[in-house]
């Protein structure tokens, strides 16, 4: 007989793991959700609401595709406000199955003319203003609407608009919307055009509408019903369909509609002038992509954060997740580091790339830079120094920031071997100082809504194969209503920053676009549509949208259970929405949202690691996603349990 020795301590630990392992494959082959799937055979259409869904089924049955079918949804959600409005943005990305590519389409507004750093520190800001006439960009919804039907749809933009029309003309608004007016009408009493459309009961105890109310919008279905009118107009003078669509743009951003609307902004203290309406314009690019084991997934460019979700999945690629065990304590640390890193490097080097120069967007999304930072995570401990990068290398270049990276006290690190940091901020590392003698950063209500902070998706698809990802936003409530158009204007321009040693590619100047959290999703398998998807959500949307990939794919999990799939939050970035200060956007180091439902032991083995745990049984935005069937020729969609998030299949 033969003794061996083992270490107690060691064995349990072992044990412990390989319960949690069992207990989460046994959970993922019989886990049920909440929501059943949706399948189809000719297309699905899923929005962040029921009354929107319904549009673009409405569509879907008069024939048109689901660029068509999109188009309408979004339409629908932009007149039903609660997270968007008309003067917002939109952004998306389209598969064209004839071309068998992947378009991407910015339909972000610009800053307008005045917007500079100066006019904004004059102020006394420290960022330009969440609310307000000054918030806003100009709007992009309107010309992305129109740039998508008119290149890649096949129905009127009258026959597209119709739903929201009839929604203007008057719908039974939702509590949630409802309630929200109500809440934010103190704000909305000092806008007088918001007041008069959203406060319909004025000098009343409650003088927002009631939930179930007919909400009715005059002036902005006038607006839709002049642009309308320029389509139709130019129809029977002969115009193609592509032409008219056009001529309803025009009449928007160069005719009546612009007028008032300038009028209306200029009135209420806001700087757009008809000269920058007249010189915006939606755009085409070319997508982001990198590959995941043989998954191209494609993302937009770096005026969003999008590129973001493609470093952390070149990061954990690098590192046997599926071994590891869905949620163990292992892989939410790895997943948690490769957010904190690739985020480091979209706090500082993301921003129009129109405007920029010596971009390094090669070198962030190689393979051998992601490599170099995977090398960087410690898998005892947090990283709370973790800082950008310097991806100028692997593009064979020096970095043209170095200085300044070293002026505004960030101190970088070059000992990959050895756990490299990257750059920390002073302020950064006073911060790290006060959560090791215990004092921690309070994560309250007001933080976790500018974390947060929603918008809505649109996803849709077809049996042709057109696929498309939409997250829109933008004119939210409280929202200033530009005179009499009913158009709701964005405030975007709250995502520039006023100084270079904060992020030097979005700093605000007039015609740039900020760099948005917005951030649709497209995946291209075996040359195949795989998936579309989408989240709101704030500067959470690609680290939700990063695990409900990796659910499908190394999880094995199904659409559905994959939006529905418990997940973990990063608070260790700078965020990108609200506040007044500096202070208010400051990453939390090592703050780390978990789902309830997490384990004692895995909690305890996160706060070894220097983890500050929070809890919640919401640990993401609503995710909607369409998987493509090729096994068995149809559709599946997926729709999360939170909000009010709803799609139709046939």
């Amino acid at each position: 007989m033969y003794f061996h020795w083992i270490n107690y301590d060691s064995m349990k630990k072992y044990i412990l793991l390989l319960v949690v392992t069992l207990v989460c494959s046994t959970n993922l082959k019989a886990q049920q959700t909440q929501k059943p799937p949706l399948h189809g055979k000719d297309w699905v259409a899923i929005t962040g609401k029921p009354l929107a869904a319904t549009a673009g089924s409405m569509v879907f049955q008069k024939g048109g595709n689901a660029v068509d079918a999109a188009c309408a949804m979004l339409a629908a959600t932009c007149t039903m406000w609660d997270v968007l409005s008309w003067g917002g943005e939109t952004q998306a990305l389209i598969y064209n199955p004839n071309t068998k590519k992947v378009i991407a389409i910015s339909a972000m507004g610009f800053a307008p003319t005045g917007a500079t750093p100066e006019f904004f520190k004059g102020k006394g800001f420290s960022y330009p203003p969440e609310y307000g006439p000054l918030a806003a960009t100009t709007p992009g919804t309107p010309g992305g609407i129109c740039l998508m039907l008119a290149n890649y749809g096949s129905m009127s933009l009258k026959e597209v608009l119709a739903p929201a029309m009839d929604l203007a003309a008057g719908y039974a608004i939702d509590a949630q919307t409802a309630n929200g007016i109500e809440r934010g009408k103190a704000m909305i009493k000092t806008w007088p055009y918001s007041k008069k459309v959203l406060l319909p009961h004025l000098g009343e105890k409650r003088e927002a509408p009631e939930a179930g109310e007919i909400f009715v919008q005059k002036d902005l279905l006038n607006t839709l019903q002049k642009m309308v009118d320029a389509e139709q107009d130019a129809l029977k003078q002969g115009k193609t369909r592509k032409e008219a669509i056009w001529a309803a743009y025009d009449r928007f951003y160069k005719g009546d509609i612009a007028d008032e609307f300038v009028r209306g902004v200029q009135e209420q203290g806001g700087l757009i002038t008809k000269e920058d309406l007249k010189n915006w314009r939606p755009t085409e690019e070319a997508p982001s992509m990198v590959n995941y084991k043989g998954i191209d997934v494609y993302k937009l460019q770096a005026w969003t954060q999008g590129p973001s979700l493609l470093q952390a999945l070149n990061i954990v690629e690098n590192f046997d997740l599926k071994k590891m065990g869905y949620n163990s304590a292992d892989y939410m640390h790895i997943i948690y580091q490769a957010m904190n890193l690739s985020f480091a490097d979209r706090d500082f080097y993301y921003g129009d790339p129109k405007f920029a120069t010596n971009q390094p967007m090669t070198g962030l999304l190689s393979k051998a830079y992601a490599k170099q930072r995977a090398g960087e995570i410690n898998m005892a401990k947090n990283n709370a120094n973790a800082g950008p990068g310097d991806p100028y290398p692997f593009e064979g270049k020096i970095n043209p920031f170095m200085d300044l990276i070293k002026a505004k006290g960030f101190q970088p690190s070059t000992d990959t071997a050895k756990n490299k940091t990257g750059f920390a901020p002073a302020h950064d590392l006073r911060i790290v100082a006060s959560l090791n003698t215990n004092e921690k950063l309070p994560v309250d209500a007001d933080y976790m809504d500018r974390l947060w902070r929603g918008t809505t998706t649109v996803e849709a698809a077809d049996k042709e194969g057109w696929i498309v990802s939409i997250t829109p936003s933008g004119g939210w409530l409280p929202a200033t209503i530009a005179g009499n158009t009913g158009v709701g204007m964005s405030q975007r321009m709250q995502s520039f920053v006023l100084d270079s040693a904060q992020s030097p590619f979005n700093v605000v100047a007039p015609g740039k676009r900020p760099r948005v959290t917005l951030t649709p999703s497209l995946a291209i398998k075996d040359g195949k549509p795989y998936m579309a998807f989408g989240v709101q959500g704030g500067d959470t949307q690609d680290q939700n949208l990063l695990q409900f990939f990796l659910n499908m794919v190394e999880f094995g999990m199904t659409v559905q259970e994959a939006t529905e799939a418990a997940n973990i939050n990063s608070n260790q970035l700078w965020l990108s929405l609200g506040g007044t200060k500096i202070a208010d956007r400051k990453p939390r180091p090592g703050s780390i949202l978990l789902h309830d439902n997490v384990s004692e032991w895995v909690r305890k083995d996160l706060r070894a690691r220097g983890y500050n745990l929070t809890f919640d049984d919401r640990t993401s935005g609503p995710i909607n996603a369409i998987l493509f069937d090729w096994k068995h020729g149809s559709m599946w969609g997926g729709s999360s349990n939170h909000g009010e998030d709803y799609g139709i299949a046939w």
